[in-house]
């Protein structure tokens, strides 16, 4: 049995820095992290490289049973590896990102992927990122955070990123995918994206990293966790 041992559950619309922040935290605590949106995307870019339709949900659960994951820190920086495969930059592609959304209102992969997401919990602790994280796959978390900000800021946010990263993209666009996935995340008849009863809201839209980590450290502080 490991509920005993602690978990950080962060959740929150896509966009909102739940990523970045939860890895943060985790380096900080010296915890474990767990991308739970990168399983998704893991399995979308599988099944892309299988030629497996995303509709196919019987299928799409055997991958994702299949898949061999990490979620190394290298430099500072959050890797995603499957099956050996540094795999970062694939999944964070734009495209893989849509078909990832249709991929976890299906309730065989979500199903498939929950009992790999619980054993991410490990000593000395455990970070956690999601949309279902303190709802669904931690429900005993010790914490729960439940990250947000306006639709308008987190498109501008991603379409900074990716002109960093010298991609092209049109704002508008990036703005009503980031609607069409709230809705489908909020409607899914399972695990959608809410905010659970006893989970800390921080609205992100006026913070920048370094407002929301400390927001959220003086609350580990507080409660006394990981003996901070």
């Amino acid at each position: 049995m490991n509920d005993q041992i602690p978990v950080i559950a962060i959740d929150g619309p896509s966009g909102s820095g739940k990523g970045t922040i939860s890895r943060l935290l985790a380096q900080r605590l010296g915890w474990h992290w767990l991308d739970s949106g990168a399983l998704y995307r893991l399995v979308a870019l599988t099944a892309q490289h299988d030629a497996v339709s995303p509709d196919d949900a019987a299928a799409l659960a055997v991958l994702a049973r299949q898949m061999r994951i990490a979620f190394p820190v290298v430099e500072g920086q959050g890797k995603v590896v499957l099956n050996g495969e540094d795999v970062t930059s694939a999944i964070r592609d734009e495209a893989c990102g849509a078909l990832a959304s249709r991929v976890a209102v299906l309730p065989e992969v979500r199903d498939a992927l929950l009992d790999l997401q619980r054993r991410f919990r490990v000593l000395p602790g455990l970070v956690a990122d999601g949309r279902d994280m303190g709802t669904v796959v931690f429900p005993d978390a010790a914490l729960k955070v439940f990250l947000t900000a306006s639709v308008s800021a987190r498109a501008d946010r991603r379409w900074k990123q990716l002109r960093e990263q010298g991609v092209d993209a049109n704002l508008n666009s990036l703005y009503r995918d980031l609607e069409q996935r709230d809705a489908r995340d909020r409607q899914r008849t399972v695990s959608p994206l809410v905010c659970a009863a006893d989970a800390v809201k921080i609205d992100s839209t006026d913070l920048d990293i370094d407002g929301v980590l400390g927001r959220i450290m003086t609350l580990v502080l507080d409660r006394g966790i990981a003996g901070s």
